[in-house]
């Protein structure tokens, strides 16, 4: 019997898996696919997710496969420079190939012991009080304390599980592709630059290696399981542009919508939801593998919590509460953003008065933060604005913050060098660092790198950490143990 079963070996099934074998749960990918992925799609890892790979160890080996680019010009596409001083080391986009990030977070996953099946389609389930039992395409059945569904927009999870995905269907299709052009790059730049004024769904911008990325409107609303060909993109390229500039050789096809729907529910009983499978919308911004990513790392640790049997009553419920509402924002964003793609008159006037709107710091700031995650913050109760927040990779003792998290546990960064996590110490690391970056006496961080507690009180700092840890493993307070740099 496993602990866990996860639906789908995709990047956010991925990141769970290995979120959950850093705490030694018995998990279990079922990937439907009997192959890798073959199309080369180059995705963005936003400054939220190159935080999180940071905490983990794996951002080197990202940066390795990835380009670096400015961390700006995300929203609705409008050409604006990145606020200066952005709270992160790592303020920047990493452009990198999707089945890199998928193959990278496998590795790592079954490095850490999780095993991966692929061909392992899931037809059915059934739960009661103990578990889950999975039916297969080929009658096999196997048995978990848990079901996750990652298996994207389609999630045969969530059909199954009966639970709704309201929202708005497509009413626009955009057609995007990688692919080599027949032209001077400066015919392709001169005719890119005369249509983008009006028409912001349309694009080709170079990418390497004589490749372009190709974005274009599609003729109508079609059937996306069928994907298009590099005639469909001919077609289009001749009715906007006036010519196809000799595409060829495409790397990969595919078309996208701008339907955006949300999950009524991310669980029931011991079956949950994650990335695609439970909200979708249009890739304006490029934050849909990245909100997964997000996902799987605020469940990792409360799931695992609960199977190893220490997890306060509500901690997995909170899943829930503190990411739909965050996937509730990219949904309105998105949203936002297609609407100033339009070319009617309304929504350009609105984008001019953006545009001007943007040259304001505080506003391109804010929406920077928005669609790189940074300004997310959870609602812990009253206290300080940083309570809640994510915490930046501060400087402290022997190194950076991150480094100290990579085994996914939670960790006192204590100032005052006199509190103690007594009775927590084998869920909870602690740092006792008076000169570290941090303008607070103490903060107790979460195994995800946001803030549960800020204070300087022995008593208060107990009662936070049975909050989130659940009760101590031990009562006295002998030892202080404290954090180890890992290997």
């Amino acid at each position: 019997m496993f602990d866990v079963i996860i639906t789908g070996c995709g990047p956010t099934g991925a990141m769970l898996a290995a979120e959950l074998r850093l705490h030694d749960v018995r998990v279990l990918v079922l990937e439907r696919e009997t192959e890798p992925v073959s199309f080369v799609r180059i995705v963005g890892l936003h400054i939220r997710s190159l935080e999180l790979m940071a905490m983990r160890g794996l951002l080197d080996r990202m940066l390795e496969h990835g380009r670096k680019r400015p961390a700006a010009g995300f929203f609705a596409a409008i050409d604006k420079p990145a606020p200066k001083g952005l709270d992160s080391a790592h303020a920047y986009l990493l452009g990198i190939r999707q089945p890199t990030i998928v193959r990278l977070l496998e590795e790592h996953a079954t490095h850490l012991g999780a095993q991966v099946r692929r061909g392992g389609a899931v037809t059915g389930f059934e739960q009661d009080e103990e578990g889950v039992t999975v039916q297969l395409a080929d009658g096999e059945q196997l048995r978990s304390r848990y079901l996750v569904g990652c298996d994207g927009a389609r999630s045969t999870v969530r059909k199954l599980l009966g639970v709704g995905f309201p929202g708005e269907p497509s009413r626009t299709e955009t057609l995007m592709g990688e692919m080599k052009v027949g032209v001077p790059p400066e015919e392709v730049a001169a005719k890119v630059s005369e249509i983008g004024r009006t028409n912001k769904r349309f694009w080709l911008r170079p990418f390497g290696e004589g490749a372009y990325s190709v974005v274009i409107p599609a003729a109508g609303v079609g059937d996306r399981a069928e994907p298009p060909t590099l005639e469909d993109f001919k077609r289009q390229l001749r009715a906007i542009a006036g010519t196809d500039f000799g595409v060829h050789s495409p790397r990969w096809l595919s078309r996208f919508g701008d339907a955006t729907r949300l999950a009524e529910r991310y669980r029931v009983g011991r079956v949950l939801l994650a990335g695609d499978a439970a909200h979708i919308h249009p890739p304006t911004g490029g934050q849909g593998l990245n909100l997964g990513v997000q996902d799987a790392f605020n469940l990792g640790w409360k799931l695992a919590a609960q199977i190893r049997g220490w997890a306060p009553g509500t901690l997995l419920d909170t899943y829930q509460t503190e990411r739909r509402p965050v996937a509730e924002d990219v949904l309105d964003n998105t949203r936002a953003q297609m609407e100033l793609h339009s070319t009617e008159p309304g929504p350009q006037a609105v984008r001019r008065l953006l545009t001007e709107l943007m040259d304001f710091d505080e506003v391109n700031r804010h929406l920077i933060e928005k669609i790189t995650a940074i300004g997310i913050r959870y609602d812990f109760g009253e206290g300080p604005d940083l309570l809640g927040r994510r915490i930046p990779d501060l400087d402290v003792k022997d190194g950076r913050l991150y480094g100290l998290l990579h085994r996914g546990r939670g960790l006192l960064l204590d100032r005052t060098e006199r509190l103690t996590v007594g009775g927590w110490a084998d869920r909870v690391d602690h740092l006792a660092d008076p000169a570290a970056a941090v303008d607070v006496p103490c903060v107790l961080l979460r195994p995800d790198g946001h803030v549960a507690w800020i204070g300087d009180d022995q008593q208060d700092l107990d009662d936070h950490l049975s909050r989130w840890f659940g009760n101590p493993a031990r009562p006295d307070r002998r030892s202080a143990p404290t954090a180890t740099r890992p290997g």
